[in-house]
């Protein structure tokens, strides 16, 4: 046998489980096909409502695919149950007698599929590719045998890479077990005698590139602000070394926006935004950052942020923060291992690109040996 076409439509049946579980396991999906946990604020949500998603079950969403060149669809490949949005819709492969589901997924890591699915897209603001179009997409199939022998490559490379991950997650405890044990024998200090607050305008005329927001997950990413015809003279200046925060806490999935400028470049920032300079004789910022990067100090600046319509964690709240700070051989030691761990953080996360970078190849290669083999 060769290639076989099929609709997706005919190799997939919607499932629609509701949380009668109790789960409060909120999940979404990203345009890199992943889950990721919900930053919307979850408190005092009706969860019944909310689908389940278990082991092999895939989300779709159709929504905005024309705007994003990006069909978002997901494979959950773990064994506990998560929950996703009513609004997504969640399908598992039907005729598992026809298509492997793990090589289905594969064939959505591929940019000449999302740009076909948004070529598919309707035409109003949001291009949505709705689900009956989603479900008439055509896919050349080769037999299973050779499907399996394909999923089996990208599963031995998924198996190093989870393996690498590991490696990594045992480094972090390291650092948070050294963490853990300087509280314990430490005093921890008001950090408000080793920082001050950096308020240097940007004088210099820094261009547009080096505008950067503030990300909750403690990094700064190109800004999503639109810049037409804003002024640059206000913006805050952050110097290399140099730490900044957004004190505003509100909507923000319970965390606080803040990152630290490790690269050799000047940043700016909003003029709502704070920046910290320290003593890097008493207090390295990297050390400080470290602590910053805790889900502890998440809830510490939620709990101690203070308004009403909008809650902020100001910098006095932030010269209040304590932490234990030992001689500075120690802070570079600490440093230094958390620094190990972000450079493996880095090439996991490259090792992961280059996994779904490669599934185009192992797809056409599947192709390509079912023509042969029909020719032969």
């Amino acid at each position: 046998m060769g290639l076989t076409k099929y609709k997706i439509g005919q190799l997939v049946t919607i499932i629609d489980e509701r949380n009668n579980l109790g789960i409060r396991d909120f999940y979404g999906i990203n345009i890199n096909k992943e889950f990721m946990p919900t930053i919307a604020n979850t408190e005092g949500l009706d969860e019944s409502k909310y689908k389940v998603v278990r082991k092999n079950c895939f989300v779709y969403s159709g929504m905005q695919t024309g705007r994003d060149e990006c069909i978002r669809i997901s494979m959950y490949n773990n064994d506990n149950p998560i929950l996703v949005s009513p609004a997504y819709t969640t399908f598992e492969i039907a005729a598992t007698e026809i298509v492997l589901p793990l090589y289905f997924f594969m064939k959505f890591f591929s940019k000449e599929k999302d740009r076909f699915g948004a070529f598919c897209s309707d035409g109003s603001i949001r291009s949505n590719l709705d689900w009956e179009v989603f479900c008439n997409i055509e896919l050349d199939l080769p037999p299973l045998s050779i499907q399996q022998k394909y999923v089996d490559v990208y599963n031995a490379m998924v198996s190093n890479q989870q393996s690498y991950e590991r490696g990594l997650e045992d480094l972090k405890l390291v650092c948070d077990a050294y963490i853990e044990d300087l509280r314990r024998k430490i005093p921890c200090e008001a950090i408000g005698e080793y920082i001050s607050e950096y308020t240097v305008r940007n004088e210099v005329g820094l261009p547009l590139s080096s505008v950067r927001g503030i990300a909750t997950s403690k990094e700064f990413i190109d800004t999503k602000a639109n810049m037409a015809g804003v002024s640059l003279d206000n913006y805050k200046i952050v110097e290399p070394g140099m730490i900044a925060f957004i004190s505003d806490t509100s909507r923000r999935g319970n965390k606080i926006s803040l990152a630290l400028n490790s690269s050799n470049e000047s940043y700016l920032v909003s003029s709502i935004s704070t920046v910290i300079r320290t003593d890097e004789d008493k207090l390295l910022s990297k050390y400080l950052f470290l602590f910053f990067s805790r889900a502890e100090f998440d809830r510490y600046a939620r709990y101690n942020s203070w308004g009403s319509a909008r809650e902020t964690f100001g910098w006095d709240e932030m010269c209040d923060v304590r932490i234990p700070v030992p001689d500075i051989e120690i802070q570079h030691d600490i440093v230094n291992i958390f620094e190990a761990y972000n450079i493996r953080k880095d090439i996991n996360e490259k090792l992961k690109t280059q996994i779904k970078d490669i599934c185009p190849i192992l797809i056409k290669g599947s192709i390509e040996e079912a023509r042969k083999t029909k020719e032969a």
